[in-house]
Order: structure tokens, then C-alpha cells, then sequence
């Protein structure tokens, strides 16, 4: 599947559930509004896999809410697997220590693991829990480092005020763990620009992206968005950070080849907006033909439109046309 401006589709990142045991303060819940729905099973999920494949879908991502929650998350790893070059998942790390070899054996490729600080009191500020800390996030990533889930990403959303001065600290124990550091841009929609929130805690990473220019040894590109990943030697231990920075970035959506798919079955062309969306789940639940489905998968290909453009008038433009 190619859409309009050429973009190739090989990717799905499937939210399997709006259920979570932490409540982070800044989540955008996958472009979801949190309500109570039907999750899909793992035949559903089976399917959806399978037809995706058949479409030139490679790779699939799991994600919540936290996907860790449900008590059927093997049985869904194994019903994917088959029909996927890679499956993957992105946690809080609250359960992965104990789930870590589990997954690995199910089918699971790897995992990101999301961890904004290491300090026990500001972990439990963002997360909004008293349960669970930071540690043990972190012997669940050295967990899944050592049963091979990698490799292994740490998710960290920089925050201005709250953990924008724990660079070198995240760096010094993904470096150690034998894990990279992914860091993420605080995003938001157009029209969230105009908060309060985001005018709080939104971090420009470009200053952090020239410092790493600095210290890298080597520059590559991830083939998702084109991010780019520094590579050098810290306290001698080979350290990576990743920079996923789309806020404003036409470059971000140029290279974006994912769709999505809510916990709530309608298949996405973009996490910040559901123009062109379908709902898939109810179709096939009312017994609609493979060949129905993939039908709405290239209706939603057709109808991607990248959500950051260089281009301000055709940004209006499309702006208006999502509200009709």
C-alpha cells in the first residue's frame, strides 16, 4: 500500500487496550479518549495481523494504555507473530521483569520501555502512583536486555522543568544496562499548542540534538521518521540516543510508514488525527469478507495526508477539510 505522497506502508502499531496501571500526567493516550470499550481478541488481532501482511505490512507495534495489563498478551504475541517480519512492544516497565523471558519465547522481537526519570519522588509526580518506582522499570529493562528483547529502547519524554536536567544520568544507565535512550519530543495536536500544559513542560530538542552532534562518533538514521541516532563512548561503555522530534517536523511525517489501529478497531493513518479513519472491528464482527476489510486498510492508505508540512497553506487547508 502507498499513499498519496508516496509513503509505503509496512508498519501497524495496534493500541491493544486503554487500561493502565500507571496515569502519567502528560499521556496523549494514543489519540484516544480513555473510555471503557470492547478490547479485540487475539483471533481478531490474528486477523487483522494477517490481512495486514497481505497488504505489505511487516511490523507491528503493541501498545496501550499498557499492553502488559492483559492477562491474554501472550496469546496475542503468539497469534501475530506468525505473519510479522517483527513484533514488538512499547511498556511503562511496571511488569516486564517478570515477563521479560515469556514474551521473548511468544515471539516477541523487542521492546521500548518508558522511564522519564530516575528519582523515585519526580517518577512518582509524572506517573501519579505510589506503587510503583523506578527501579523496578529499571531491572526490567536489564531484564529484557538479557533474554534478548533487543534491542531495547528507553522511552523518555523530556520534560522543561521536571527532567531536563537528567540527561547525562539516562545516559550513563541505558549506556550501562545495554540499552538506547530514545528521546521524545513533549507533542501535542495544533490546536493543543494553546495550552497551558504544553507551553509548561514543552522541551526544544534541538539544542540537546546539537549537543550530541558534538559528542557523537557516528550519526545513522532510523528508516522510521528518518530520526536520527548519535553514537559514542561514555565512561567506556558504548552509549545511543535516538531523537524523535515531530512537532513542526514535515521531515517527521515524510518518512512516516504506520498506520494505526485504537483499541476500539478503527484502523488510523495518523496518531494526531482521525481524518480518513475506518472502523474495522465492527465490519468483521458483523461478518465481513477478508477482501471487505482490506478494502477499508486502502481506503485509509488513500486518504493519509502528512499532519506536519512545510507548507502553510496547504496545512490550512486540510486543517479545514478534517473539520468537514
Amino acid at each position: 500500500m502507498i499513499d498519496p505522497y508516496g509513503r509505503r506502508i509496512t508498519s501497524l502499531r495496534i493500541t491493544l487496550t486503554q487500561r493502565c496501571n500507571l496515569s502519567c500526567f502528560y499521556c496523549h493516550r494514543e489519540g484516544e479518549s480513555g473510555a471503557e470499550q470492547n478490547e479485540m481478541t487475539p483471533e481478531e488481532l490474528e486477523r487483522i495481523g494477517r490481512i495486514g501482511a497481505e497488504l505489505g505490512i511487516k511490523r507491528v507495534k503493541l501498545t496501550g494504555g499498557e499492553p502488559l495489563v492483559r492477562r491474554d498478551i501472550i496469546d496475542i504475541i503468539r497469534a501475530l507473530a506468525p505473519h510479522m517480519q517483527e513484533v514488538s512492544l512499547t511498556t511503562n516497565g511496571t511488569l516486564l521483569e517478570g515477563m521479560a523471558e515469556n514474551l521473548k519465547k511468544a515471539g516477541l522481537a523487542r521492546v521500548n520501555v518508558s522511564l522519564d526519570t530516575l528519582d523515585e519522588k519526580r517518577y512518582m509526580e509524572i506517573t501519579n502512583n505510589s506503587t510503583y518506582g523506578p527501579d523496578s522499570v529499571m531491572r526490567g529493562i536489564k531484564r529484557a536486555v538479557e533474554v534478548g528483547l533487543n534491542p531495547v529502547k528507553v522511552n523518555t519524554v523530556l520534560l522543561k522543568g521536571v527532567n531536563d536536567e537528567e540527561l547525562d544520568s539516562l545516559i550513563d544507565f541505558t549506556a550501562k544496562a545495554g540499552a538506547i535512550l530514545q528521546l521524545i519530543e513533549f507533542e501535542t495536536t495544533r490546536e493543543g499548542e494553546r495550552s497551558e500544559e504544553y507551553r509548561r513542560y514543552h522541551a526544544d530538542l534541538l539544542p540537546v540534538e546539537a549537543r550530541l552532534e558534538g559528542l557523537a562518533e557516528e550519526i545513522r538514521y532510523n528508516e522510521l521518521h528518518r530520526r536520527k541516532k548519535y553514537i559514542f563512548h561514555r565512561n567506556g561503555r558504548r552509549a545511543e540516543v535516538e531523537i524523535v522530534r515531530p512537532m513542526h517536523n514535515s521531515e517527521f511525517c515524510a518518512n512516516c510508514s504506520r498506520i494505526r489501529l485504537t483499541s476500539e478497531g478503527w484502523l488510523r493513518g495518523c496518531l494526531l488525527t482521525a481524518y480518513g479513519s475506518r472502523d474495522i472491528l465492527t465490519p468483521m464482527r458483523e461478518g465481513a469478507s477478508d477482501g471487505e476489510i482490506k478494502e477499508l486498510f486502502e481506503k485509509v492508505v488513500a486518504s493519509r495526508r502528512p499532519y506536519w508540512t512545510d507548507n502553510p497553506a496547504k496545512q490550512k487547508e486540510e486543517r479545514a477539510e478534517a473539520r468537514e
